[in-house]
């Protein structure tokens, strides 16, 4: 359409630890995050997206697929946790041992315990 106001945007997400998708689009005006993904055809290469409850954020913030974008705006598409956080860190620390982590793990010789 002549005189359409077009924009910037990037689309971002991980498939899988240390791998990072990144596309800049270029979209018109009142275009909603759900048009977005529609364009850039990644649900097709990414089918896990294509449930209706996938997360989605705009610059780290969490939206809807109603949300409509602006210019500049980094879209985000969230992968679901593989391990709770909370466990995740529990397992490190007994790997570790409770001598190498921590904020006092490395003290100076002849040092006052916590210091």
């Amino acid at each position: 359409m002549v005189g359409e106001h077009r924009f910037q945007i990037t689309l971002v997400y991980s498939p899988r630890p240390r791998v990072v998708r990144e596309m800049a689009m270029e979209v018109a005006e009142g275009t909603t995050v759900q048009d977005v993904l529609l364009q850039s055809q990644w649900l097709q290469a990414y089918p896990e997206l294509a449930n209706e409850e996938a997360l989605v954020g705009i610059w780290g913030r969490m939206v809807t697929q109603t949300q409509r974008v602006r210019a500049q705006d980094r879209i985000e598409l969230y992968r679901p946790l593989t391990v709770d956080p909370k466990v995740a860190r529990r397992q490190r620390f007994t790997k570790q041992g409770a001598k190498a982590a921590g904020l006092f793990s490395k003290k100076r010789e002849g040092a006052k315990a916590g210091y």
